[in-house]
């Protein structure tokens, strides 16, 4: 008996591969197939299941591609309603894997259709669970995502409430637990770093497993302080029930390398998104006027999503050499399959070709404060999340979330200086460059964000958040609800 994690740090996310005497069942795999035929290949095994624990929001899963070329079975929960051939497992049912057995216990709650695959050995002894986005370390899934006019966030948070007591807890507290997702991912609000946990671990360590729990505790517990979804969830929801195109259709349209002409005039003709992926330091140096940066060191993926509205938006790529490949399958994973091509020979080529470039100003933290003599704390923007924000931030200043910056456009002066900082300078860079991009030409990136403001001794922090910010951000997060 085989079982692998399957991490992915971009995304937090976990999926599986499960080995025994020849066969083997893959647990909500990414987009990317060739990974999980590589190791059943090299076990001289046969992929027979694709297991899926419901419907993703937050990636595209590979079950189509991975089950087009082995022929596996595709398997989702009850009440789950395909575009597509799949087997649709009833609660209890049993699937068979070499020695193993696989049991589908029905956990609706996060979504009606969730479900985990509890793992029994040859003895038929309980060995494992792998919990999809029902349970996390630390954490369960958001109830908010499936709400429908006949079913509210409450309706499910109270689903998820009986499904945990009923199904999981009540297995042995040796039970090993996989879940979905890690600290990092928008399914839940606080999962912890760990991966992997036990049922008895989880009992005694989740907030949302307590024994003396109500059912009014927990949906108010667990619906409490939800920030809104990334836009890109519903679409992600769509391709994963109905379908999607070929991965390796999506890496060959995009794979073009573009002459410095070539990439101009593609970008002119399809109204391409320039989406340049290098290191903030290397992109404030120089980039092309009105390309938007977001770093293929941080969370990529899911900031593309957070941060451009159609998934069907055309791309055009500014990538370091070597690293075209991974930008499109990163992409890919969220559903943007829109991309048009790359700048062949990078940031250089259109330097080389004397082409225009753009810059953004990055000052370090004594230079800020020596700027706020001038200024007042109106002109800094702390573009963490709430709950950074919440927990400490300089005096005076407010919270503008990168999350909503396109919602915050409106509220902004494009004629004012602004100083804008995140908790280390990935985020604070993104942003920067999006405001660039609509016209605001005043922009200044803090180096080492909220850390080196910290650090230079310089400024007044609190933790305390005036009303009228509380009441913009919550009606923020609302208007995306």
């Amino acid at each position: 008996m085989k079982i692998e994690q399957i991490y992915t740090g971009c995304l937090a996310q976990g999926a599986y591969y499960i080995e025994s005497n020849g066969e083997v069942a893959v647990i909500d795999p990414l987009r990317e197939t060739q990974p999980y035929l590589d190791r059943a290949a090299e076990d001289g095994a046969t992929i027979k299941y694709v297991l899926e624990t419901h419907f993703h929001a937050d990636f595209v899963s590979g079950h189509l591609d991975l089950a087009k070329k082995t022929g596996a079975t595709i398997v989702y929960g009850p009440n789950a309603k395909t575009g597509f051939e799949a087997h649709i497992a009833t609660d209890g049912e049993v699937l068979k894997l070499g020695n193993l057995s696989i049991k589908v216990l029905h956990t609706p709650g996060h979504t009606m259709e969730s479900s985990c695959f509890l793992l029994l050995d040859e003895n038929s002894v309980e060995k494992a669970v792998f919990t999809g986005d029902t349970l996390f370390i630390g954490d369960v899934g958001r109830p908010d995502l499936a709400q429908k006019s006949d079913l509210t966030m409450a309706d499910l948070a109270g689903h998820l409430y009986d499904s945990l007591r009923n199904k999981l807890m009540t297995l042995p507290d040796e039970v090993t637990v996989y879940p979905a997702h890690g600290a990092g991912s928008a399914c839940g609000k606080n999962m912890s770093k760990e991966t992997v946990s036990t049922i008895g671990a989880q009992k005694a360590t989740n907030y949302a497993l307590r024994s003396n729990m109500t059912k009014a505790e927990f949906v108010y517990e667990v619906t409490d302080g939800l920030m809104a979804p990334p836009k890109y969830f519903p679409e992600n929801v769509r391709l994963n029930k109905e379908g999607y195109a070929s991965f390796d259709d999506v890496m060959n349209r995009g794979a073009q390398a573009l002459s410095p002409k070539a990439f101009e005039e593609a970008v002119n003709a399809t109204g391409a998104l320039m989406l340049d992926v290098r290191t903030e330091g290397e992109f404030h140096q120089g980039f092309i006027p009105n390309s938007i940066f977001i770093g293929l060191g941080g969370q990529f993926a899911p900031w593309v999503g957070a941060l451009i509205a159609d998934v069907n938006q055309p791309l055009a790529l500014i990538v370091p050499e070597g690293q075209a490949a991974e930008a499109i399958t990163r992409l890919s994973r969220v559903g943007f399959d829109n991309v048009i091509g790359y700048l062949s020979g990078g940031i250089e080529a259109w330097r080389t070709a004397g082409l225009e470039l753009d810059t953004i100003e990055s000052i370090g933290a004594e230079e800020l404060a020596k700027n706020l003599k001038q200024y007042d704390y109106s002109h800094v923007l702390d573009v963490r999340r709430p709950s950074e924000f919440a927990a400490e931030h300089i005096k005076d200043v407010e919270s503008v979330p990168l999350d909503f910056i396109n919602d915050y456009m409106g509220d902004l002066d494009r004629s004012k200086q602004y100083f804008i900082h995140c908790a280390g300078g990935y985020r604070s860079m993104i942003a920067a460059s999006i405001l660039k991009s609509r016209g605001f030409e005043k922009v200044v990136d803090i180096k080492g964000g909220f850390k080196a403001i910290l650090e230079s001794g310089k400024f007044e922090t609190t933790d305390y958040v005036c009303p009228n910010t509380l009441k913009k951000q919550k009606s923020k997060e609302i208007s995306l609800g």
